[in-house]
Order: structure tokens, then C-alpha cells, then sequence
């Protein structure tokens, strides 16, 4: 009897074994799932007490909203406005206090000093031009309204002015209108070529003279 139960005790637990693995490898071989988040009372509890707690009430917003508008900034003029006055006063009076005490000289030599005089007119032009392929150079006379005058058989200079500055002048300058034309000796037919037209300074020839890859022209002075 004892045997017996014993024998059928062991077969229920081979059954209930090999049903339990038979259930565990069909699980294994089943799609996966989606993963879903674990529950957590503790967090719970807190975010329940946080939705019945209500914020303070505030103040309704207004159906039409105020503008605000800075306040413009203000300048003070009035001071510096005073100050101008004054100073130009303060020159006013120093002016007619020396004219008041100069005499008639004085007060002549005074504004032929201001009054700028015109210059005076020379007959003659001096230019100087150079050849910078073989060095040649050449200082020659050109006359006002003249004759031209041509320079190494190509250039050709005509005078239309000369001036030198008037003794009011910051700086003694000679002044001269000219017109070169390039033609060389020989090419009849061919249209000169005008290169330069304009005044030339004495004082400045590198800014005012004739600048071309063969030649270069500067007045020198004027002479009656």
C-alpha cells in the first residue's frame, strides 16, 4: 500500500516537471513584448498629493495692455547755446577794438594781406622733358599762344598759359596750361595723339607733369 502511494506520489511529480518545462520553453519561443514602465507606489502617492494641491490665484491679465512708452531724453542747449554767444560776442568786440585802434596803414596792409591778388602772367614757359629709353633730356621754351615746340621727334608741347604766384601767395609757385600731343617724325599720315592737357605746378612735378612709359614733362618757371 505504501509502495503504491509512493509510486503514484513520484509520477504526479514527473508529470507536474515535465509540464512545467513544457510551459517555459513555449514562453521562450514567443514574440517579445513591449516593455512597460514598473509600478512605483512611492511616486505615485507623491504625484497625487502635487494634482490636489492648487497654486495661489493671480491677478486676471487686462483685455487691452498698456503701452510703455520711455520718456524722451532731454538736452540741455540752453548752456552751451550761452557759452557760443559769448565767445563769438567776445570776438566781435576783440576785432573792433584793434581796428578802432590801427591806423589807416595798418588797417590797408591788413586787408591786402586777406584779399588774395592775381597772379601775373608770363610770355614764355620752361619745361623740361626726358627720353627714359636713352636717357636724353632736355630743358626748352615754349611761348604762350606760339609756336609748338616738339621734344625728341615724337612730342609735341603747346603753351596756352603761364603764371607765377602773386607775392600774398603761401607758396612762390609757377603755373603753366599745356598741351602735349604725341606724333612721331616721319608718320605723316598718322592722327597725333593727344597724352596731356591740364596745368603743371613747379612746385609739385611728380603729381602735376606728364607721366608715360617713354617720356616725362614738368614745367619749370615762366619768363617774360
Amino acid at each position: 500500500m505504501n509502495r503504491m502511494r509512493l509510486l503514484t506520489v513520484g509520477v504526479a511529480a514527473l508529470a507536474l516537471a515535465f509540464g512545467g518545462g513544457v510551459v517555459a520553453g513555449g514562453m521562450q519561443d514567443a514574440p517579445p513584448q513591449d516593455a512597460a514602465p514598473a509600478a512605483d507606489p512611492v511616486a505615485e502617492e507623491i504625484r497625487r498629493q502635487l494634482n490636489q494641491e492648487s497654486g495661489p490665484a493671480g491677478d486676471p491679465a487686462p483685455e487691452n495692455p498698456v503701452a510703455i512708452v520711455p520718456p524722451s531724453p532731454t538736452v540741455e542747449t540752453a548752456a552751451v547755446e550761452g557759452d557760443l554767444a559769448a565767445e563769438t560776442d567776445e570776438e566781435a568786440a576783440s576785432e573792433e577794438d584793434q581796428e578802432e585802434g590801427e591806423t589807416d596803414e595798418e588797417k590797408a596792409e591788413r586787408l591786402a594781406d586777406e584779399t588774395p591778388t592775381p597772379r601775373q602772367r608770363r610770355r614764355v614757359a620752361i619745361v623740361e622733358a626726358i627720353d627714359k629709353i636713352t636717357a636724353e633730356s632736355m630743358r626748352f621754351e615754349v611761348e604762350v599762344g606760339g609756336r609748338p615746340v616738339r621734344f625728341n621727334q615724337s612730342l609735341i608741347f603747346t603753351a596756352r598759359a603761364c603764371e607765377v604766384a602773386a607775392e600774398n601767395e603761401l607758396v612762390a609757385d609757377s603755373v603753366a596750361y599745356l598741351e602735349v600731343t604725341l606724333q612721331p617724325r616721319g608718320t605723316v599720315r598718322a592722327e597725333p595723339r593727344q597724352i596731356f592737357r591740364g596745368w603743371m605746378y613747379a612746385s609739385t612735378p611728380a603729381l602735376s607733369g606728364l607721366q608715360h612709359p617713354i617720356y616725362d614733362a614738368w614745367v619749370v618757371g615762366c619768363k617774360e
